[in-house]
């Protein structure tokens, strides 16, 4: 009877180990970032092997913060085709957003003379048709309804990501002081889409809002009061909501190639780094890598970093 009792109790205990095992995995969240790749032959084929490495730590979510391709190279169907070709066959979901090589350059003679509002139309039909990330694997996503289907929402544990369409390197202001056409049609969009995520972030008691873009904004130039008048409304936007928001606020891009993590954003009147805001620049071309990000809802800080370049094969 004692016998009976003891392995009654060591299969309790057993069993509470696990469970207790369980919910403290169940706590912990990954997903890792990469942007401006393949801009060459050479990354088109390392690539891949670089999602396998990423897949093998098991992350729940890739994402690409944009540019796909060189600015050089042409925006063409076929190339598009591949590069979704790509994106499917990675063995996790994979969330990508589009970036100024991709549509806003593509007027450049050598990118094949396209017109760039013709060419995001192309990528909404190939890579936004349906609220799902791409990936062998999918998740369900919430496109901005109306003329923007890029523009995206999900939700990942306690984090709420949005994807904004805000391409480098002036957010495609045009070429004047006045801002051009599109500009003034897109941007309109895209704090409406901020400002919502953030709503909802609150109304959700979110722990933290990860936003996802493909232009360096340019921090240090708006601390002095220099910034690009293309991002400014964006960046004030994000400073009032960061400041308004009582999580972490997790801001990726690429664009500038410069991989990094650090506090750009400044408050207003103490000119001091917003405590809760962090920027998290990819890796770009000519360093291919990743950066696994942890979310951890047992640490006060939330968001831990592994920086992996690839290993070339």
């Amino acid at each position: 009877m004692t016998s009976r009792l003891t392995n009654v109790l060591a299969g309790l205990l057993a069993a509470a180990g696990l469970l207790l095992a369980n919910l403290t995995q169940a706590e912990t969240w990954r997903f890792a970032v990469i942007g401006d790749t393949p801009y060459n032959s050479y990354e088109e084929q390392e690539l891949p092997l670089m999602l396998d490495d990423i897949a093998a730590e098991n992350p729940q979510l890739i994402v690409h913060a944009g540019d796909f391709k060189d600015s050089r190279m042409r925006c063409s169907d076929q190339l598009f085709l591949e590069r979704r070709a790509l994106f499917d066959a990675s063995r996790v979901p994979l969330i990508y957003v589009p970036g100024d090589n991709d549509w806003a350059d593509c007027h450049q003679l050598t990118a094949g003379h396209y017109d760039p509002l013709e060419r995001l139309q192309k990528l909404r039909e190939i890579f936004f048709a349906a609220p799902r990330s791409l990936g062998k694997r999918t998740i369900a996503v919430e496109r901005q309804p109306g003329a923007y289907p890029e523009q995206l929402r999900w939700r990942l544990g306690p984090v709420l990501f949005v994807s904004l369409n805000v391409p480098g390197p002036t957010n495609n202001w045009g070429m004047g002081a006045k801002p051009g056409a599109e500009y003034l049609a897109r941007n309109p969009q895209v704090i409406e889409w901020l400002e919502q995520a953030f709503a909802k972030a609150r109304r959700e008691q979110a722990a933290a809002i990860v936003i996802v873009m493909q232009a360096n904004p340019g921090f240090k130039h708006y601390a002095a009061g220099l910034g690009h008048a293309g991002y400014r409304q964006l960046l004030d936007t994000l400073r009032r909501e960061t400041l308004g928001f009582p999580g972490q606020v997790l801001l990726i891009h690429g664009d500038t190639h410069w991989r990094r993590i650090d506090q750009p954003l400044r408050d207003p009147v103490s000119k001091l780094p917003i405590a809760n805001f962090t920027r998290l620049e990819t890796f770009g071309y000519p360093l291919l890598g990743w950066v696994k990000v942890i979310v951890d809802s047992e640490q006060a800080e939330l968001f831990r970093f592994e920086v992996h370049p690839h290993q070339r094969r």
